[in-house]
């Protein structure tokens, strides 16, 4: 690593090797050394591909010859370490289809001609499905015929080169052992392969075709079965990896188009999956009768799928995968060739029922456990170099879908706050120093600020779950510590409010009474640390064992140190750890805590960060269509403003902006300004202006086009000054309005902010980023009385400013709410909180 950075800052890729690149010197040390060197920027976040660019006569050869390499068979050629850094460098290309010199490669490799690498019956059955795509086929065929034998030889190898480098993986992952030695070199390579496949996976332009070339070649059936799955500890990340990659190749959208699949969608691609098994069951193997003749709920369970198709031979279940052109056929009087646990496993895997992605969100708790918080693949320490592999979602140019990149941001999102969490219990547990008594039991030999020692837990409710679900609709629990602590400290406790989360903590310390701690040394083996389980405060219980309620002033003052809980547990993970307690007979979790710990509050708001994620991916409508593509990295960024919106609006009271008709002109250099008043005296604001409106999509009535037809109608505007009811002329009788003086680029931004669309107004500080949204606010306000505005701020200060000048202006104060602390730092006497 050192020598690549040494490499990064001299410029050696950009100063020598691709400066004197040829295919004349296209060695392979040079090849690997440009490969290095690009993977090297992206571990450093550099960019990367700026030198090709300005030299790319030769990158479509080099290209072909990254190809060529990555799919050597012999080691003695390229090494499997070597292959690596290739499988790494050609996902870096994958991912960098934002630029134009590798997209004009890469796209050979997954357009729809890479069709031709699935079998015969495979390709027929999806020519089927959408008819249009055999007119596109039979062009990609006469356009064959008409190449010469090099290029066809060239398009030959490009089309077949995923599904040759899948072959390969295959192999490679097949020569792993079960047990004994192993090569890391072929684990690394494992799992840098998976990475790849994901890659192309979760990105629609490389997905769209990639998808059916993965689900023919049974990649995932391969990996789950490999002995590389079945080793604990070898095998763990590899495990991690598989399970996103077969999530991602079933994930609910429809490859061709784009369009995310409902629920009905998916129950119907899943029943007739099933059916058409049924179908030929029915018709060609009458061992099968009892399944063909069954209702798909009886029949489309693992189990029950095991035990009618198990007791078949390898040829029949060849021959059942064969009708479904899931497998050649099986040539007359020949023996299968696949192993019956593939062939069953292929069968079962592709037609058990799917638990759908949000019914699985719904089911994941929002605590992270120990399992979590210690596994490195998921939440590195702060000294991963980026090196290895992780087993975490990327955040890329594009997503699948809406729900994809919402779930994207909660994995994310809460492996993140599991990495402060993690640090959070390690500074508060090894400063409590659990030791191991002479009676077996726990002794702590230290204390710290945010843990206590627990005297009793207590589970106190378990309600009913709620119908359609299988865990409980809540679950609640006392906590009991001895608050034998400094005053201010004990305050801190008894501060606990509402919703704080906390941690409940087991440890089972094996070093004995005054070991010292080394930090250096792994936590959980030195603490004995063995469970984890976050909850969420409801309140304290005064004498009496009432939860004492937010609100009443001053708060019960409550005799001696003792102070219950009452919390509030995830019932997802209760539901987890007691089904494991009674089916595998595994401690009850719940029985043994001896530490809770709190956090600050200002680091602690991911639980509810995280169920309003969640519970936005449970609700249909969350963004505008204009907005949809946009978020999801498709389409023309600025296809959101509000020039190009079908539903502009013409006519905007633009209130107090302006504080003259001078004003008005000035802050329109370029139009054509026509008052509807002739006098004078009466052209005082407030101004209504009608804008005439262009391009924008869908139907333009008729008047637009003939705006447009007219140049200097296209550039006039119509301004109708207007006396609001009950007040008399603006001037005279309205105490709080605008004093500001826009210019007409501020005057641009108030405009589209009144607009259907997306604004962004962008500039240093002191140019009136502030003053502009306080007006773009009193303007909505007042063309649309019946919506409502959010205003969401970084901190109370910048709310605090722009609710101050919200007050100065003509908005009524019953309608104004301010939520969040600082609200005391408002400098006015009057209450906007709840």
């Amino acid at each position: 690593l050192m020598k690549y950075s040494l490499s990064l800052h001299s410029q050696y890729l950009e100063n020598y090797l691709w400066m004197n690149y040829s295919p004349e010197v296209s060695s392979k040390a040079y090849l690997m050394s440009i490969c290095c060197m690009v993977n090297e920027k992206f571990r450093e976040n550099v960019p990367a591909w700026e030198t090709f660019k300005k030299k790319p006569e030769h990158f479509p050869f080099f290209f072909k010859r990254i190809l060529e390499a990555s799919l050597v068979e012999d080691d003695s050629e390229y090494s499997l370490h070597e292959q690596t850094v290739l499988l790494l460098f050609l996902d870096h290309c994958f991912n960098s289809l934002e630029v134009d010199l590798i997209r004009g490669q890469v796209q050979q490799l997954i357009s729809l001609p890479m069709w031709m690498a699935l079998q015969p019956k495979r390709l027929e059955q999806e020519l089927k499905k959408t008819p249009k795509l055999r007119k596109f086929w039979n062009l990609i065929k006469k356009n064959d015929e008409k190449m010469d034998e090099e290029s066809r030889m060239q398009a030959y190898r490009e089309r077949r080169f995923l599904s040759q480098l899948i072959q390969k993986f295959i192999s490679v992952l097949k020569s792993i052992p079960v047990s004994g030695p192993i090569s890391m070199d072929k684990v690394h390579y494992c799992e840098r392969f998976i990475e790849l496949m994901l890659d192309l996976e979760a990105l629609l332009p490389t997905r769209r075709w990639f998808n059916t070339v993965l689900d023919d070649s049974h990649l995932v059936v391969h990996c789950y079965l490999s002995s590389l799955a079945k080793r604990e500890k070898e095998g763990h990340l590899f495990c991690q990896l598989l399970d996103m990659l077969k999530f991602y190749t079933g994930f609910e959208i429809n490859d061709q188009t784009g369009n995310a699949l409902t629920e009905n969608e998916m129950t119907t691609i899943h029943y007739d999956r099933i059916t058409s098994l049924q179908r030929a069951a029915f018709a060609h193997f009458p061992e099968l009768y009892d399944f063909a003749l069954s209702n798909v709920a009886a029949v489309d369970t693992r189990d029950s799928l095991v035990k009618l198709f198990g007791p078949l031979s390898s040829n029949v279940l060849h021959q059942v995968a064969s009708y479904l052109c899931l497998l050649p056929p099986l040539p007359q009087g020949e023996d299968s060739t696949y192993e019956k646990e593939f062939l069953l496993e292929l069968l079962v895997s592709r037609h058990e029922r799917r638990i759908s992605q949000i019914q699985q969100l719904n089911q994941m708790p929002l605590y992270p456990t120990e399992k979590i918080i210690w596994d490195e693949n998921i939440v590195p320490t702060e000294y991963y170099s980026g090196e290895g592999c992780l087993a975490l979602p990327k955040l890329n140019l594009q997503f699948l879908t809406l729900h994809d990149y919402l779930l994207r941001n909660f994995n994310l999102f809460r492996l993140e706050s599991t990495y402060e969490i993690r640090q959070d219990i390690e500074d508060s547990v090894s400063r409590m120093k659990p030791w191991l008594s002479e009676y077996g039991g726990v002794v702590f030999g230290g204390w710290a600020r945010m843990a206590q020692p627990i005297v009793s837990f207590t589970v106190v409710e378990v309600a009913k779950p709620n119908i359609g679900e299988n865990w409980p609709m809540r679950v609640r629990a006392d906590v009991t510590i001895n608050l034998n602590v400094r005053d201010s400290i004990k305050d801190e406790w008894e501060g606990l409010r509402k919703h704080d989360v906390c941690f409940l903590i087991t440890v089972r310390p094996t070093q004995p009474y005054g070991t010292k701690f080394d930090r250096r040394r792994p936590f959980v083996e030195q603490t004995g640390l063995v469970y984890v389980r976050g909850c969420e405060i409801q309140g304290m219980l005064d004498e009496k064992g009432r939860v004492i309620e937010e609100g009443p002033e001053p708060k019960p003052r409550l005799k001696g140190d003792c102070r219950t809980y009452r919390v509030f547990l995830d019932p997802n993970q209760y539901q987890q750890d007691m089904t494991n307690t009674i089916q595998n007979g595994a401690e009850d979790v719940y029985e043994t805590f001896n530490i809770i710990m709190r956090r600050k509050p200002k680091e602690n708001n991911f639980k509810a960060v995280l169920e309003t994620i969640r519970n936005l991916m449970n609700t249909d409508c969350v963004v505008p269509d204009w907005l949809h593509d946009i978020i999801l990295g498709y389409g023309d960024p600025s296809s959101a403003h509000y020039s190009k919106m079908p539903n502009q609006i013409a006519t905007l009271d633009f209130n107090d902006t302006f504080l003259s008709i001078d004003h008005l002109k000035a802050s329109f250099p370029g139009y054509n300004i026509r008052v509807t008043v002739d006098n004078p005296d009466l052209q005082i604001p407030p101004f209504r202006i009608t804008f005439p409106i262009r391009g924008g999509k869908g139907k333009k009535r008729k008047e637009e086009n003939e705006n447009e037809e007219k140049p200097e109608e296209a550039k006039t505007l119509i301004v109708e000054p207007h006396v609001i009811p009950n007040r008399g002329p603006y001037p005279y009788n309205q105490p709080k309005r605008n004093t500001i003086q826009f210019t007409h680029t501020q005057i641009e931004a108030i405009r589209a902010g009144m607009q259907p669309g997306l604004t962004m107004v962008v500039g240093p500080p002191g140019t009136g980023k502030t003053d502009v949204a306080v007006q773009i606010i009193s303007n909505l306000y007042h063309n649309f009385p019946e919506q409502r505005t959010l205003i969401v701020t970084h901190s109370n200060q910048a709310l605090n400013q722009l609710f101050e000048k919200i007050m100065a202006l003509d908005i009524d104060e019953r309608h104004l709410l301010r939520l969040g602390h600082g609200e005391e730092e408002l400098e006015t006497e009057k209450d906007f909180s709840r």
